[in-house]
C-alpha cells in the first residue's frame, strides 16, 4: 500500500485511512517528517525508565486540544496522527529497547527500509587470509609443526603446513542479524497495541497487520 500521498485534511464524516504499523511509520516519519522526543524522566538512580504508553498519548492530546504540528518544521505542517505516532515511538520502554530501539525504528521508517536479516547469507568455509601475487591467488598457510621424512635414502625435516580456515559469514553474525529483526518486530507490535488501544488517531487507522514475523523460517520450510 503506498503511504506517499498525505491524507486529506477536510472535515466531516471521514472514513479512516486504514494502514499496517511499518506503513503507518513510514507516512510519519518519512512523510510527514515526525521527530522524536526522547526527554524522559529519570528516578534518583540515573535510570531511565521511558514514559508509559498512555502517559505520552495522553500528553499528546490533553484536554482534547490538536496537536501542534508546527513545532518542528518552519512554514509547514506535520500531521497531529504523525505527532502521535512519533510519541508512541518516543514511549518505548526499556524492556522493548527503551531509547536505543527507538531511534532505529524511527531511522528505519524514514528511511522505508526493513531491518536486514541476512536472507541470502550462508556460512561458508573460507581460508582466513588469501595471498596474491604474479600466478594468482592461495590460501595462506602456516606451520604447525615438523615431521621427519625418508626421501630418496635420506631423512629430512619437513615442515608440516595448515591452512587456517573461518565461517564467513561467521553463524553468530547471521544468528545476530535475526535477533536484531526479532527485537524490532516485537517493539513494532508494542507500538501497533499502544496506539489501536489509545484510540487517539484521528485520520489514520491502525490495522494488526504486520511485518513478517521470522521470515528465515519460512525461508527454511519452503526448501
Amino acid at each position: 500500500m503506498s503511504i506517499q500521498g498525505r491524507i486529506g485534511r477536510t472535515g466531516g464524516g471521514r472514513v479512516k485511512r486504514a494502514l499496517g504499523v511499518q506503513a503507518a511509520l513510514e507516512w510519519a516519519f518519512r512523510v510527514e517528517k515526525a521527530q522524536l522526543e526522547l526527554t524522559v524522566p529519570e528516578e534518583k538512580t540515573g535510570e531511565s525508565l521511558g514514559y508509559g504508553l498512555e502517559h505520552v498519548l495522553l500528553q499528546r492530546a490533553a484536554l482534547g486540544c490538536r496537536i501542534d504540528g508546527g513545532q518542528y518544521k518552519i512554514g509547514s505542517y506535520t500531521h497531529e496522527d504523525a505527532e502521535v505516532i512519533a510519541a508512541c515511538v518516543a514511549g518505548m520502554p526499556d524492556s522493548m529497547g527503551g531509547k536505543r530501539m527507538a531511534i532505529r525504528v524511527a531511522e528505519l521508517a524514514r528511511a522505508g527500509l526493513t531491518p536486514d536479516w541476512m536472507p541470502s547469507a550462508v556460512p561458508r568455509c573460507v581460508p582466513v587470509e588469501v595471498k596474491r601475487n604474479q600466478h594468482g591467488e592461495r590460501a595462506a598457510t602456516t606451520v604447525i609443526g615438523t615431521a621427519r621424512v625418508l626421501t630418496r635414502g635420506k631423512w629430512r625435516s619437513v615442515d608440516i603446513l595448515a591452512c587456517p580456515v573461518t565461517f564467513s559469514p561467521h553463524p553468530h553474525q547471521i544468528e545476530a542479524a535475526h535477533r536484531a529483526y526479532d527485537d524490532w518486530w516485537q517493539a513494532l507490535g508494542w507500538i501497533r497495541d499502544g496506539l489501536i488501544a489509545g484510540g487517539m488517531l484521528r485520520e489514520v487507522e491502525v490495522t494488526e497487520v504486520m511485518p513478517r514475523v521470522r521470515p528465515w523460517k519460512a525461508r527454511a520450510s519452503a526448501k
